[in-house]
């Protein structure tokens, strides 16, 4: 990953940029397919083993070999890209198997939004991750089914948050809800979050850390303090491949389908809809 990204390649001139980490084989193509019709010029893909991908796509994925399995992969991975590419260009980070919506993302691409998004003087982008799952485990034993995802409509909540030094932090809240709320006791306190700053605008200095927050404050947030801001989802099975995977959980996930699973229909208009996305003052 190192030297790739020390050579500069033309392709991280200019933004927006996506960086996939691949930590299990499921979906990655589709994945990086979904990040291309949203409009990103160039993926960055991180994973442990070279990707076979078809060639019209693997034109504009750059692999970079990396440790991609090992516990806060994504904070050497995307640190590093911020460090390589021009200040100022926008990424966005993700897993394979996550799936980025913004809004109206299916006439607009993610260059236009983020574009007005820079008028309103803003540098990142709050998403929230919205797990996605298969309706039957018996049938889809990794949890994913692609065809039929369901997702929770109802039970996300968010609550105040609380810096070092004891006071609530102005316009950051921590946000709750889907298989993370649900089976809450089979995940570490530090995993229950769902919301990632998965867009956003290199700087000199900046860096993420492990929960997915970075070290400039300010993208921490998740509006400007006049008015409110656009967001983006992430419709992601890494949650639900993890619950079926890992010994500590796999064996009391019985089904994950509940009275308020919903059938995910792939729009960012259900998203908007059920308040899991914001257009703020974009239209």
């Amino acid at each position: 990953m190192a030297a790739v990204l020390a050579d500069k390649p033309k392709a991280l001139a200019k933004g927006p940029l996506a960086i996939i980490l691949v930590e299990d084989d499921v979906a990655v193509e589709r994945t990086v397919r979904h990040h291309l019709d949203r409009g990103f010029r160039h993926i960055l893909l991180a994973s442990d083993q070279p990707q076979d991908l078809p060639e019209a796509l693997a034109a504009r994925v750059t692999q970079l070999g990396h440790d991609t399995r090992r516990p806060d992969a994504h904070v050497d991975v995307v640190n590093a890209v911020i460090a390589a590419v021009p200040a100022g260009t926008w990424l966005y980070y993700g897993f394979n198997a996550e799936f980025l919506f913004h809004p109206f993302c299916e006439t607009r691409s993610v260059g236009e939004m983020l574009a007005f998004h820079v008028e309103e003087r803003r540098d990142a982008m709050l998403t929230y991750v919205v797990d996605l799952y298969a309706s039957d485990i018996a049938r889809c034993p990794d949890a994913v089914d692609l065809e039929n995802a369901m997702f929770d409509r109802t039970g996300y909540y968010a609550l105040g948050r609380v810096g070092p030094d004891g006071h609530h932090r102005e316009r950051q809240l921590d946000f709750h809800g889907g298989l993370r709320w649900r089976y809450e006791e089979l995940l570490p306190p530090d995993r229950r979050r769902i919301d990632r700053i998965a867009l956003f605008r290199a700087a000199p200095g900046l860096a993420v850390t492990a929960d997915h927050r970075f070290t400039v404050e300010e993208y921490n947030t998740y509006s400007c303090p006049w008015h409110h801001n656009l967001t983006a989802a992430i419709a992601s099975f890494r949650v639900a491949k993890a619950l079926v995977s890992n010994p500590g959980s796999r064996d009391q996930v019985g089904t994950m389908t509940w009275r308020n699973s919903h059938r995910f229909d792939w729009s960012s208009q259900q998203l908007m809809d059920l308040g899991l996305m914001e257009p703020g003052q974009w239209f």
